[in-house]
């Protein structure tokens, strides 16, 4: 990436499913992501547990002694649902409180394949990226084209201009780890002018949770 400046990157947050997928390449491109981020000194946020793709990314990554935090609900520990975090463990009470706290400890997301829960939390983050409540980078990890059908849906929505060709530039995609992690820290925000005006402000409580109230 000579000649671009580049983005610090401390952590990453990952997204993606409590399940393995029917595809073994899943597992694989999970593990070898969290081998790219340990080699990287990049630390891990996740969503906590220990199952399939998520246990695939935390464990390859405290395999390089490198960080990993998983923020998880009260209700997904009880009777063990998801098994025991790979590194240190912050319980939260509902699933947004969960992502608000993502979104704040955390440098850029990168989805793996998953299902609704993955696709809800990628969105998410695009959504308050776009409403220039953070500012930081997503991409998706497209393994074996896994991706490429939300990829055209949502090229189809710019076309039938419902996203803006300034919003689409908010949705990362590459094909393998190096290249995704590259591309997160070549990332340049382009808010648009007219959400820029927007004030967000965080909440006065004790926890001191971000209010995602709009201030006009």
């Amino acid at each position: 990436m000579e000649g671009v400046s580049v983005r610090k990157i401390k952590k990453i947050c990952v997204f993606c499913g409590a399940n393995s997928g029917k595809d073994v390449a899943f597992v694989n491109a999970a593990f070898h992501l969290g081998e790219v981020l340990g080699k990287r000194k990049i630390d891990l946020v996740y969503g906590g547990g220990k199952l399939r793709l998520m246990g695939c990314v935390s464990t390859a990554v405290a395999q390089h002694e490198r960080q990993v935090l998983g923020i998880i609900p009260s209700a997904f520990t009880i009777n063990n649902l998801v098994g025991e975090t790979c590194g240190k463990e912050i319980k939260v009470a509902t699933m947004q409180e969960r992502l608000v706290m993502m979104m704040e400890l955390s440098d850029a997301f990168i989805a793996l394949p998953g299902g609704f829960g993955t696709l809800e939390e990628l969105f998410q983050m695009i959504s308050w990226a776009q409403l220039n409540i953070h500012n930081k980078p997503i991409g998706v990890l497209n393994i074996n084209g896994f991706f490429n059908g939300l990829l055209s849906f949502v090229d189809h929505a710019v076309k039938q201009e419902f996203i803006t060709p300034r919003a689409r530039k908010i949705l990362i995609s590459a094909t393998t780890a190096d290249e995704l992690v590259d591309k997160l820290q070549a990332f340049r925000f382009e808010s648009d002018p007219a959400l820029s005006k927007l004030k967000w402000s965080p909440s006065s409580s004790q926890k001191e949770k971000l209010d995602l109230t709009l201030r006009l």
